[in-house]
């Protein structure tokens, strides 16, 4: 399969709602079993993700990937405190994983895309974090070089490259503004992009609400900031991101962040109401109703068609068909509908 264009962005499926303390990320559920017989890690947020660092750190290493990714989805539908730091934990999986196997290919071959992909982004940090600063920048192309599905751009290979932009925010101690001129050392627009998606992702991991670091480039007053102030050639990729933050900013309120988006100067206001589209999808689990009542606060066709471009991308990646698109494109209003199934058939056409 080949994924292009921001369309990869979305398969990511991931939202930080980061006000009051709250936040998701890669909030899809799991199809669990019965959860394992162990104590379950504190709902205190400064103890929580330590201990689930230490508790999957420990099974990869004892026993491997596959068994630690089992045991996080078996947990996964009972505790809440899992499901916020879900993607956090995917990180820390993904760094044991490269302390392990010692190689990118390699631990790439044991990955799992749960949680927004972050146990890709995990492997990446792992890798520039034992390399260095100075090693890792040197030559940023090597890194992904042995990774399969360059030449078709695969998903694997995009999870290397984007990962790249979390490693380079790793090493560059999230100083995000360096890290996109790092990316820029990529060679390719596809590998840049995707490295400077990566780097805009990792600066909304990193606020505290997730257990880490706050960003000093998230802004609550100012909650496109810092899609508003980074040089034209980066604000796709940043308004691909960035209302997964102002949707928390402004504790959850759609209408407002499609007004912020209103604000937005062309064509990137369209990445803004795309970005929100996908958001929309993820905070309804990807259920039609609540999905198009929210694509619905758009106040005009712009706002909404944008809004449900995002969401049925969503909708494709998240159950890999276009069974449940379909619905929820019959479900729209009727100007709407064409543009909805056009996306369909344009995406399913890349698996």
């Amino acid at each position: 399969m080949k994924w292009t264009g921001r369309a990869r962005i979305l398969a990511l499926g991931v939202i930080a709602v980061a006000a009051g303390g709250v936040s998701i990320l890669g909030s899809h559920v799991f199809t669990t079993s019965r959860a394992p017989a162990a104590a379950r890690c504190s709902n205190d947020p400064r103890r929580a993700l330590g201990c689930y660092e230490q508790r999957y750190r420990s099974i990869v290493a004892g026993q491997g990937v596959a068994e630690a990714f089992a045991d996080l989805k078996a947990r996964y539908g009972a505790d809440p405190e899992m499901q916020r730091l879900c993607h956090a934990i995917t990180h820390a999986i993904g760094q044991a994983a490269i302390a392990k196997y010692g190689d990118v290919a390699e631990a790439f071959r044991h990955g799992d895309n749960a949680c927004g992909s972050g146990y890709y982004h995990g492997v990446m940090q792992g890798f520039a974090l034992a390399r260095g600063r100075t090693t890792l920048l040197s030559d940023l192309d090597a890194v992904c070089a042995a990774v399969p599905g360059k030449e078709r751009q695969s998903l694997d290979y995009f999870n290397c490259v984007h990962g790249l932009g979390h490693a380079v925010m790793a090493v560059r101690d999230d100083e995000l503004f360096d890290a996109l001129h790092d990316c820029d050392g990529l060679t390719g627009a596809m590998e840049q992009n995707a490295c400077v998606n990566g780097v805009f992702m990792e600066n909304l991991i990193v606020d505290g609400a997730h257990g880490g670091n706050y960003s000093k480039y998230l802004r609550p007053g100012e909650p496109l900031y810092p899609c508003t102030a980074v040089a034209e050639k980066y604000k796709a990729e940043c308004y691909d991101m960035q209302t997964s933050y102002a949707l928390g900013a402004v504790r959850g309120d759609f209408a407002r962040v499609f007004a912020l988006c209103a604000g937005v100067g062309a064509p990137f206001r369209k990445n803004c109401y795309q970005s929100l589209g996908r958001d929309a999808a993820t905070v309804s689990r990807n259920q039609v109703s609540p999905t198009v009542v929210t694509c619905k606060l758009g106040r005009d066709h712009e706002q909404r068609s944008y809004c449900v471009l995002g969401a049925v991308l969503d909708f494709v990646y998240y159950y890999h068909s276009d069974g449940q698109a379909k619905a929820f494109c019959a479900a729209l209003d009727p100007d709407l509908r064409e543009g909805c199934r056009s996306a369909i058939a344009r995406l399913v056409g890349r698996f």
